[in-house]
């Protein structure tokens, strides 16, 4: 192994060369406190950046071993880090030469959510942090010299402020793992409680702009109903009281503009953790938890819809349902499916993003249209069976319609950010003469789809079977593009990345035309509980920007490649 001089050495005569002569740095490199590892090295100055590994042992790094001595802690530590190195790696990245990534060094980049990530792995002896860096040329020839002053003057510099713990913001680094082990205390709460979602009153629940996911400042803060206030002794001490949501169908009404749909993204964020001072650190959902919204246009394979779709002109199947171009109402249900497929437990649905015909049909277009003649079972009829024979439950957001309020079990309204239990006076209003609604509630809900995907429907090789994420919104399958803009859950395009290679993963390794979606994905999620989540990567060594999806958006990915195929 090549030491911290023989690398500036090498650097040194590399000044004025052709940029490929940089593959000559492979290799690993021992400096003071940390192994270098140059992993994969870019040949062409336009390409991605190069990857590279720091490896420290643990007891140089010295961060104690109770605030690593269980994974949660573990995940919380390693996103504290993979910040901190960001922050001190920008402040030099200003100074680099050149433009683009020349000269500059990259890690993965974290939101407000807390995930498990591949930048920074913690071991048992070792810690390791992957990175990228920009190999600094001028057109195609090498500078060797500015390449020794990142490798052997900015890049220890770096390790030194940002890993070190004794250089570390020691009181932040805490807060973090003990805010994190309160939130799965909630999360944890919310099963033994028979409750589907938590939020703390003082919670900040808007955000700056479409653009940036911060706290708005200045926000009304949430205030809990006083029916629905409970409080929580959290591990760390503290008290909190919030508002817990009951198992069973919730709906949230009220005026335009007034914060409904705001809680509900709230929510539909508290499947994840959040970082300290986010605004949504204490509001938790059951991690399970699904938004549901209409795709028009996207492609369906052989999902069961008959609990909501039937009696189709021409006697067109709706058990094993299929079709190229959805409709909003179509689509709609069969994300519904779907998400039951992908043991969800509860559903998130605002009428916002839902198409009108699949969530309601009132009393007086019931009159007009007879029931033999109209093919779609609302939302209204299936909400409630949903819950009492599949314990499945529901929070809607409706502005438009209180054709919910039969079947509703609880109903909130907000009202300029101010939320208040209006259950009495809805279910009066329902019950009074003259706007109750005929009531087609169905008993029982349906059968969920258990479906066994084909192995010819993933028959691509060589580069027609790459899989190459486009952010949160696409993923290339060689030429044909995966549509998961309609995954709202989706945070980080890290997540992409790791949905892209667990595809590929379950191609080449699950797949076998005996197990269902939902098997697949659970012998996946199992295999990287034992192994580790750089382990469904066929790169050794670096696979540095990923970031664990949850098994629901997994599932769902699958279910928008157009190529699927299912076994009748």
């Amino acid at each position: 192994m090549k030491n911290a001089t023989e690398l500036g050495r090498l650097l040194t005569s590399l000044d004025g060369q052709k940029y490929g002569a940089y593959k000559r740095l492979k290799g690993t490199y021992q400096f003071d406190k940390f192994r270098l590892a140059m992993d994969h090295i870019q040949v062409d100055p336009y390409a991605p950046p190069s990857k590279i590994r720091i490896i420290m042992d643990r007891d140089t790094v010295g961060i104690p071993d109770n605030l690593l001595d269980s994974k949660n802690k573990a995940i919380a530590v390693s996103d504290f880090l993979t910040r901190t190195f960001e922050q001190k790696v920008q402040a030099f990245n200003k100074k680099a030469k050149g433009s683009g990534t020349n000269g500059k060094i990259f890690i993965d980049h974290c939101g407000q959510e807390i995930l498990e990530r591949t930048s920074v792995i913690i071991k048992q002896e070792e810690l390791e942090v992957r990175l990228e860096v920009g190999l600094p040329a001028a057109g195609r020839k090498i500078l060797g010299k500015e390449a020794r002053r990142v490798f052997t003057e900015v890049l220890p510099k770096v390790v030194e402020q940002a890993l070190l713990y004794r250089n570390l913001d020691q009181k932040a680094i805490q807060k973090q793992v003990t805010l994190m082990l309160d939130q799965v205390f909630i999360r944890e709460e919310l099963t033994r409680r028979n409750l589907v979602a938590f939020v703390a009153n003082g919670s900040i629940l808007p955000r700056q702009s479409g653009v940036s996911d911060k706290p708005l400042k200045d926000a009304v803060r949430f205030t809990s109903p006083e029916g629905f206030a409970i409080t929580l002794k959290l591990p760390s001490g503290q008290t909190i009281t919030g508002m817990g949501v009951p198992a069973g169908v919730t709906l949230i009404v009220g005026g335009g503009f007034h914060g409904k749909s705001t809680l509900l993204q709230a929510l539909e964020r508290g499947i994840y953790h959040h970082i300290p001072g986010d605004g949504r650190e204490m509001i938790i959902t059951r991690q399970d938890a699904v938004k549901v919204r209409a795709e028009d246009g996207r492609s369906i394979e052989k999902v069961n819809i008959s609990a909501f779709i039937n009696n189709l002109p021409g006697n067109k199947d709706t058990s094993q349902f299929s079709t190229e171009n959805a409709s909003g109402s179509t689509s709609q249900a069969a994300n519904v499916m779907e998400a039951l497929e992908a043991k969800t437990s509860l559903l998130l649905i605002d009428e916002d993003t839902s198409a009108t015909n699949f969530m309601i049909r009132d009393g007086r277009m019931q009159k007009l249209v007879a029931p033999d003649k109209e093919p779609i079972t609302p939302f209204t009829n299936k909400v409630k069976p949903l819950y009492d024979t599949l314990d499945v439950s529901t929070i809607l957001i409706v502005g438009g319609s209180g054709d919910y309020f039969e079947v509703a079990d609880q109903i909130l309204m907000m009202d300029e950010y101010h939320l208040k239990d209006v259950t009495d006076e809805a279910k009066t209003i329902a019950n009074t003469a003259g706007y109750q609604r005929e009531d087609r509630s169905h008993r029982h809900f349906g059968d969920v789809p258990a479906r066994v995907p084909l192995r010819n429907g993933f028959s691509k090789s060589g580069k027609e079977g790459r899989l190459k994420p486009q952010g949160k919104r696409a993923i290339l399958y060689g030429r044909d593009p995966i549509d998961i803009s309609g995954l709202e859950q989706l945070v980080d395009d890290s997540q992409t990345n790791c949905i892209a290679m667990m595809i590929d993963f379950f191609q080449k390794e699950v797949l076998n035309e005996k197990i269902t979606v939902a098997q697949a994905a659970d012998q996946i999620y199992e295999y990287i509980e034992q192994f580790g989540l750089d382990a469904i990567s066929p790169y050794t060594g670096h696979p540095g920007n990923l970031a664990l999806p949850r098994k629901q958006e997994f599932c769902a990915t699958l279910n928008r490649y157009r190529g699927l195929k299912i076994k009748k």
